[in-house]
């Protein structure tokens, strides 16, 4: 709606400003030149809009005799010449001038049976001098008309239930854009819903575009508020419109493409900024806020992509509002009440673009971006849902990688969706983020060599060579190679068919101390599908390393060999999780290098045949590469990085109970192949992470409107804070929860790092967007309260449940979990999709998507509203973190955030457990197993797979800088 507010402000002008405007610095005088009153007739005029070549004006204004409403009027600014274009009776609002100039179109009720009557009543309420507050009526019988530029030949162009105004032409003349409420007419809403729409018929407006002569018809928003006033960019491509809140107290200026994509709020104020319209450079917009004070309504400039704050145009007291630009940009007209008796009438002035783009370049950047574009309703609905997800899995965010420009911008949004739903800062320096440092990766540096002994010129970097991420680094003097086949050792073990198998050694009787072991990549490629099983956990290149190892080789060289389907015939200088060193020297090089160093030592055939070989998935002896020695520098640069968490607090007063959180993870995998993706050759495109895991950040912010709409509307009284949390860097590790969970517990005076007591419990959504069968609840184990509660809740949403033990699962959870918090963690379940680029927004089911959030908000809301705690429930049998076919466990939690400690480091160990029994605690750092040495997760993970059940083997663990030796008997998982 636009021509409301001209009624506003005759309201309005009648009382004083609530707050005294601000001392402007003098942008009005410099941006608009020789302003003047355009029209004076009548009560009041305004909403002048130009045509194609700036000649022409219409306008609307209150100036017939018999009619108070506003009536159409066209301007000839180069003759003066006027004349009315709507009938004289009824309300109109609205109008706008075609492209071509022939026609005109405006928003009526001149065809309603009671707009005379209605008329009447007007003239008999205003001359009864009893103030009233305005309202806007949202008139049902509002339509879109077209006619003639003298009014003849008037065409009905909308004939729906509910309100259609508010509509412009597309600057080709093809479409129009408008306002209807008509969805709440047509649609079938809740009761609660229909109630609100009875009421404040506004909150079902959104906007809608069709083509010029009324027909195809599309919906374009679907929020629940007001949503209004929209305009095409000069180029077409655009729209811009206002966006209120549910209860109509603020609003914020919102763009989108014509198609209804790319829904993205630029201004943050918290104030009433509404009337936005395109400069036809495109490069910002003109509006209007009440910023200043209730009354005074000011003009600001914002530019096109949200990014900097907000620029002061106007600086006189009262209202200025409306604002346009002709077509050449060089004039702006506005309505304003800067009249002698204060009656809004229409001004124009010459428009200084020049310093308007400089005032803005020099304006401070926003502190919050939120281009989500979703407005708080107060209610969980899956129209929001939907929006959230397909802007955080959106191509601008492209995979929001922890630390990359995508999780910057997918923060920066979610901190201003917190921000506008009037949540506190709850991170670093009254700030919503929770700023974290990681390993983001590798690359090389400038000593890297490699070379034949005897021979002067090297192998080429990145053609003939790389070395491998986990290298250790530095000069490795010439040293002998032997070949080792696939560089497999597998122990003996039971087939399925119960038959014993016996160990598969690529080292059978190979001398491999101080040596350069060459090996095969991958595993043999026709082995039977038995032994790719088998083969599968031994042939990864971190194994493969830490077997050569304990060998005592020096270092690890990797072919990919010919028979080998790869994407890269040298392995990538990949991100690897844990980035500590696998204790000897790693490369890969070229199928030619290999063949080359083949060919020195005299070996018969080729590489090629040497694979094929081995492809069988028989055991073969390796054998020396007599005469050849090889010399190599390792140079690798770790890179270090920044991500961040977006947490906010919805406060309880006077509470000094335990808060609870409630998060979901912001991250995913980012572009390409590697960190974690299950894509095939073919999808090296973005890892949209629809269902992983924006569908669980949707849900954080729909419960946050929930409860904070509770709270605002007197529904419900907190007995404690509620923290709303969006993690970072889950993909690479639990690295953004665990980090805040350590801090957390420094601030809070945890000595042994538990928080039990200091935080009530943890709410988690981590993919929630794909229900096929059931909503799988993770951690019910974790406290008794659990299950009583979801059956209670359960009895609104519906949903077919699996109610799950397992505490020790692979998401933030966890972080909660090991430091003594009870959680429970919402998940619908895994799919094709999962880490590809197919989990597309397209993919999920909203409808059960709401019923899901709806339940977890519900047990939510019964968390924060009673002093009532969830007890900890240790559980005697943990999971370590899933690693599939491990069969041996040992009751640890790995710290998967600490990434620069050489060994494991544990966050905890299960209640009962083996760990527990052994007297091994949180906080230790597993430095060796089983006789093994342990650098790093991995080495850990391939050591558990090879232990018996129930033999006692030696770990030994460093703690507070003492190495202690102890004995620990593994368990069976299953």
């Amino acid at each position: 709606m636009r021509s409301p507010f001209l009624s506003l402000i005759f309201f309005l002008s009648a009382f004083p400003a609530l707050a005294e405007s601000e001392a402007g610095e003098g942008n009005e005088a410099r941006l608009i030149k020789d302003p003047r009153q355009l029209t004076f007739a009548g009560t009041r005029a305004g909403e002048g809009y130009f045509n194609a070549d700036g000649s022409k004006m219409i306008f609307q204004s209150e100036r017939e005799t018999d009619n108070p409403f506003y009536q159409i009027y066209l301007l000839d600014l180069e003759t003066g010449d006027m004349n009315r274009i709507s009938p004289g009776h009824g309300k109109t609002t609205c109008a706008w001038i075609h492209p071509d100039g022939t026609k005109v179109m405006f928003a009526s009720t001149h065809e309603d049976p009671e707009a005379k009557s209605d008329q009447a009543n007007e003239f008999r309420e205003r001359l009864s001098g009893k103030a009233r507050k305005y309202s806007w009526d949202y008139d049902k019988d509002f339509e879109i008309y077209e006619s003639g530029k003298d009014g003849s030949s008037i065409v009905n162009l909308t004939n729906a239930p509910g309100y259609d105004a508010e509509g412009c032409y597309s600057p080709d003349g093809t479409k129009i854009v408008f306002a209807s409420n008509r969805a709440g007419f047509d649609e079938d809403l809740d009761a609660e819903l229909k109630a609100e729409f009875e009421r404040n018929p506004a909150v079902m407006n959104d906007i809608y575009i069709m083509d010029a002569d009324g027909s195809n018809v599309k919906r374009l928003t679907t929020s629940i508020g007001y949503d209004g006033g929209p305009f095409f960019s000069a180029d077409g491509g655009k729209i811009c419109w206002r966006r209120f809140d549910r209860k109509g107290a603020t609003a914020e200026i919102f763009t989108m493409n014509i198609d209804g994509t790319d829904q993205r709020q630029l201004t943050g104020l918290g104030a009433m900024s509404w009337a936005p319209y395109f400069h036809p450079s495109g490069d910002y917009l003109v509006f209007a806020t009440n910023l200043q004070g209730f009354a005074n309504f000011e003009l600001y400039l914002v530019d096109a992509e949200g990014k900097k704050e907000p620029v002061r145009v106007s600086e006189t007291e009262g209202f200025d509002g409306l604002p346009v630009f002709s077509p050449d940009g060089k004039t702006i007209s506005w309505t304003s009440n800067r009249t002698p008796k204060k009656q809004s009438q229409i001004f124009i002035g010459r428009w200084n673009h020049d310093l308007a783009l400089e005032l803005l370049a020099s304006a401070p950047n926003r502190g919050g971006e939120d281009k989500i574009g979703i407005a708080a309703n107060g209610a969980v609905d899956k129209a929001s849902l939907k929006g959230f997800v397909e802007f955080l899995a959106s191509e601008e965010l492209q995979g929001r990688l922890t630390g990359t420009e995508g999780e910057v911008a997918a923060t920066e949004s979610a901190a201003a969706v917190f921000q506008r739903m009037g949540l506190e800062p709850a991170g670093d320096d009254d700030t919503y983020f929770d700023t974290f440092e990681f390993t983001a990766g590798v690359d090389l540096g400038e000593d890297n060599a490699l070379r034949l002994a005897g021979e002067s010129a090297g192998w080429k970097l990145n053609e003939d060579w790389r070395p491998l991420s986990f290298s250790e680094l530095g000069p490795i003097a010439p040293s002998e190679v032997v070949f080792a086949g696939y560089g497999i050792e597998v122990p003996e073990s039971t087939g399925e068919d119960g038959k014993k198998l016996g160990m598969y050694s690529s080292y059978f009787h190979l001398g491999v101390k101080d040596k350069w072991v060459m090996v095969f990549r991958f595993m043999p490629e026709d082995a039977s599908p038995e032994q790719r099983r088998r083969f599968s956990r031994h042939s990864s290149l971190r194994y493969k390393a830490m077997t050569a190892r304990e060998k005592g080789a020096r270092g690890l060289i990797v072919v990919t060999g010919p028979r080998a389907k790869a994407r890269s015939r040298l392995v990538p200088l990949g991100y690897d999780a844990s980035m500590s060193g696998s204790g000897l020297a790693a490369i890969s090089i070229s199928d030619e290098v290999a063949t080359r160093m083949l060919e020195a030592a005299g070996v018969e055939g080729s590489l090629e045949d040497l694979q094929k070989q081995l492809d069988a998935g028989e055991m073969a002896q390796g054998f020396p590469l007599e005469g050849v020695q090889l010399a190599a520098n390792i140079d690798i640069l770790q890179e270090k990085a920044k991500g961040r968490n977006v947490l906010a607090r919805l406060k309880a007063d006077g509470s000094a109970e335990p808060p609870l959180i409630i998060g979901a993870h912001i991250d995913h995998l980012g572009v390409g192949y590697g960190r974690g993706s299950r894509a095939n050759e073919d999808e090296e495109g973005i890892h949209y992470g629809a269902d992983d895991n924006a569908s669980g950040v949707a849900g954080v912010f729909e419960i946050a409107d929930y409860l904070s709409g509770q709270v605002e509307a007197g529904k419900l009284e907190l007995k404690r804070d509620v923290i709303f949390a969006c993690w970072s860097g889950e993909e690479l590790g639990l690295l953004g929860s665990s980090h805040w969970v350590r801090e957390f517990a420094k601030q809070h005076g945890s000595e042994d790092g538990k928080l039990t007591g200091k935080l009530s419990a943890c709410l988690n959504m981590d993919m929630i967007g794909r229900l096929e069968k059931s909503l799988v609840l993770q951690g019910v184990g974790s406290s008794d309260y659990w299950a009583p509660e979801i059956e209670k809740r359960n009895v609104v949403a519906g949903l077919p449940l699996v109610l799950s033990e397992d505490t020790f699962i692979s998401t933030d959870a966890t972080a909660f979990y090991v430091r003594g918090v009870p959680i429970l963690n919402a998940f619908t379940g895994a799919h094709d999709d999962y880490h590809t680029p197919r989990d597309t927004p397209d993919k999920l089911d909203y409808d059960d998507m709401e019923k899901v959030v709806k339940l977890m908000a519900l047990v939510a809301r019964g968390l924060a509203s009673t002093e009532e705690e969830p007890a900890l429930k240790e559980q005697e049998n943990p999971n370590d973190r899933p690693r599939a076919g491990l069969r041996a466990y040992l009751g640890t939690v790995p710290d998967y955030a600490q990434s620069d400690v050489e060994g494991v480091k544990l966050s905890g160990v299960g209640k009962g457990g083996p760990a527990e029994k052994a007297g091994v605690q949180g906080g230790d750092i597993i430095k060796t197993l089983a006789g093994k040495d342990v650098k790093n997760i991995y080495d850990y993970t391939y050591v558990i797979e090879a232990l018996k059940i129930g033999d006692e083997i030696d770990i030994e663990v460093e703690r507070a800088g003492e190495l202690l030796q102890m004995k620990i008997t593994p368990e069976s998982r299953q």
